[in-house]
């Protein structure tokens, strides 16, 4: 509905367009997925300055005329996260945050869940950027399956229910499965397994650590899960 209101959002990519201007992908608290043009912004002299970089956390002014795009009218920061652009792996893993919830989450219905876990994520980088580890962007995402409503079966088997020998994940099933299902499966052994379930239940800052192994198995399991029932592909955690 055309009008101009406002919203905290934050800034998931930026796109040059035309002589001065740039077209945002932003992620707000209460309205979902807002797609926005900063008119002028690339200009020496522009009031929006460098305040609208992909990854600030912002509260922004906003007019809805009649076409897709909002126009920013004012900003302001809330966290401009300047740390994690400080180590090449916090930057790399901030940037597949905002692109796991840009691919994701592409509704202009709020998700609330969401929208508080990509802020804890970036707020928990800028404080550590030294400490941007696999197994932190993993846990990130298991969370992020739950806040889209695709996370994985992990208490029993996915398939019949079965609560002992699971020793495999299928992405068709959704989930864990045991020895008599699992068909079209691939090995999650006990590592992985355990893992997946401590990412989900342990807030982010004391997401649990695991083999190299087991953490491949637990990123091809969300991959495939994600590429399986939300058609959404992401690159592979490093």
């Amino acid at each position: 509905m055309p009008g101009t209101f406002k919203t905290e959002a934050v800034v998931l990519r930026s796109i040059r367009y035309g002589e001065a201007d740039r077209v945002l992908h932003l992620y707000s608290a209460d309205r979902g997925r807002v797609g926005a043009v900063a008119k002028g912004v690339r200009r020496v002299k522009s009031r929006l300055g460098g305040r609208l970089e992909p990854l600030a956390r912002v509260n922004l002014v906003l007019h809805q005329g009649r076409g897709e795009l909002c126009t920013i009218s004012a900003v302001d920061t809330v966290h401009a996260h300047a740390a994690i652009r400080e180590h090449r792996r916090s930057l790399e893993h901030a940037g597949q945050a905002c692109d796991a919830v840009l691919r994701l989450f592409d509704s202009t219905e709020p998700n609330t869940a969401a929208y508080n876990l990509l802020c804890n994520k970036l707020a928990l980088l800028h404080a550590e950027p030294e400490k941007a580890a696999p197994a932190r962007m993993l846990a990130f995402r298991m969370k992020l399956l739950l806040a889209a409503g695709f996370a994985p079966e992990l208490a029993s088997c996915a398939a019949c229910g079965e609560g002992e020998g699971l020793g495999a994940f299928s992405p068709a099933q959704g989930g864990v499965v045991c020895a008599s299902c699992e068909a079209g499966s691939f090995p999650l052994d006990a590592e992985g397994h355990a893992f997946m379930v401590g990412a989900l239940a342990n807030p982010l800052v004391a997401a649990p650590d695991a083999p190299p192994r087991a953490l491949a198995q637990a990123d091809r399991a969300i991959a495939e899960t994600l590429e399986h029932h939300a058609h959404v592909r992401l690159r592979r955690v490093a």
